[in-house]
């Protein structure tokens, strides 16, 4: 598995998440269903955060080992991962979380009410997304396969090609292209599927309602809804990892720090103090 599909950092839907170099994790934010209570885990190299339109929230970490580990809201089995082993990626979603094991193929608990759940038959799968009502897959061969909801056409990809990155909103995906371009289809409301102009990114995240892009040059662009400041990012410069919440924003800098942008009412931008953050050396 690509080690580029780690993150360092996550944005939930109201708290952020933040692996230490020393395979340690930090948190910050809404934590009234224990989404935030990570300080004892150890031997992290990934972690995920789930990010939704409404409701609670949760939080995901890969193990060294290829074990997993969850905190927070588990009222559909979503922090049932225990005896998950062999996984190589994880992400979170609204109600479920989703692993690629390291033989490509995949696993996923969680409420399935949608068929979002439904990923027992993937195969060569090297990056999964999970948005809220939906969860997509990036093949080997650079295609993407998908369940879960699709009243939006937000699983209407069928001619993607050449990909090395997707990304899984409330009712939008978004896809990265090897030459450095974006595609986005499904709703948009608030502009979150104009990236069209987008040229030289080289990572993207994906919110609930905004779309986050990173630049090979550090800087950061963002569309789509901004009523709390989230896409307020041009001014980031140095940035090497993004991560995009529910109405937040997160910048990981190329000297350890983390810089945030958008809504911050339970504390979930307050990262200024954080640093030593980033992938484990395994």
């Amino acid at each position: 598995m690509k080690r580029k599909e780690w993150k360092a950092i996550t944005a939930g839907y109201r708290h952020s998440v933040a692996l230490h170099t020393d395979g340690t994790v930090l948190a910050t934010g809404d934590n009234k269903d224990g989404q935030c209570d990570v300080s004892d885990w150890r031997n992290i190299i990934a972690i995920a955060a789930g990010s939704a339109h409404i409701g609670s929230s949760h939080t995901v970490g890969l193990k060294s080992d290829g074990t997993v580990v969850a905190a927070g809201w588990n009222k559909y089995g979503q922090c049932e991962v225990g005896d998950w082993s062999g996984i190589a990626t994880i992400a979170a979603g609204w109600r479920r979380t989703v692993g690629i094991k390291t033989d490509g193929t995949v696993l996923a608990v969680g409420q399935n009410n949608e068929g979002q759940c439904n990923v027992g038959d993937w195969e060569n799968v090297v990056v999964v997304s999970a948005g809220e009502w939906h969860t997509i897959g990036l093949k080997r061969d650079a295609t993407v396969v998908s369940v879960g909801n699709n009243r939006y056409g937000q699983c209407n990809f069928s001619d993607w090609h050449d990909l090395v990155g997707v990304a899984a909103g409330y009712l939008h995906t978004v896809g990265l292209k090897s030459d450095g371009t974006v595609i986005a289809v499904g709703s948009n409301k608030d502009g979150q599927c104009e990236v069209n102009g987008w040229k030289d990114v080289v990572a993207i995240s994906v919110g609930s309602n905004h779309t986050v892009g990173l630049n090979s040059d550090g800087s950061v662009v963002a569309v789509g809804r901004n009523n709390q400041g989230q896409c307020d990012v041009n001014d980031w410069q140095g940035i090497v990892a993004v991560s995009a919440g529910y109405a937040h924003t997160l910048g990981l800098k190329r000297d350890g720090t983390v810089v945030a942008g958008g809504r911050n009412d339970e504390g979930q931008c307050n990262v200024s103090e954080w640093s030593g953050i980033g992938l484990p050396a395994i």
